[in-house]
């Protein structure tokens, strides 16, 4: 068995999710959001999602971090601060000695619902039944995470490339 951390990342809002799997039976452990106010300083959102993914780490174990590789911005300004909140987990999970593994939106659509341009409801719907869980996992950014996590798990398949 694997623990994997798979993170949705953004300065607002970023999703965490832990699953534990041997490939191809998956089980959610732990999921969340950690969230910071847009008031408060830059650097003192970063510290926190540091402070928290830290305290994530202290208390469940997690092989591997999988984390989504964004592409998308809607200006330069949020492109550079989405950079920089990605920077955060790469961190944690450096500081963990965590190896860390990218995936694209649409790598991550495709091995959650085989469908690289699948709907947002797709692949939560999907990560329900994977996980097996009563509800989608909440919030989204939750449930973001816990499909890179997935991601990663189908990329451990034997045959499945990495």
């Amino acid at each position: 068995m694997i623990r994997i951390l798979g993170i949705d990342p953004g300065i607002g809002t970023t999703g965490y999710g832990i699953i534990e799997t041997d490939g191809s039976k998956h089980r959610a452990v732990l999921f969340g959001i950690i969230q910071t106010q847009a008031r408060k300083p830059f650097p003192q959102r970063l510290l926190q999602i540091h402070a928290e993914l830290t305290r994530i780490l202290a208390h469940e174990t997690a092989d591997v971090m999988a984390i989504e590789d964004v592409f998308y911005a809607t200006n330069v300004q949020s492109a550079l601060k989405l950079g920089h909140a990605r920077g955060i987990p790469l961190l944690a999970a450096a500081q963990q000695g965590l190896p860390v593994y990218e995936y694209s939106p649409l790598e991550i659509k495709s091995a959650v619902v085989g469908y690289g341009r699948a709907e947002k409801r797709q692949v939560q719907a999907m990560v329900r039944l994977l996980l097996g869980l009563v509800e989608i996992p909440s919030p989204d950014d939750a449930a973001d995470a816990l499909a890179v996590a997935i991601c990663h798990a189908h990329r451990l398949r034997p045959g499945a490339g990495a």
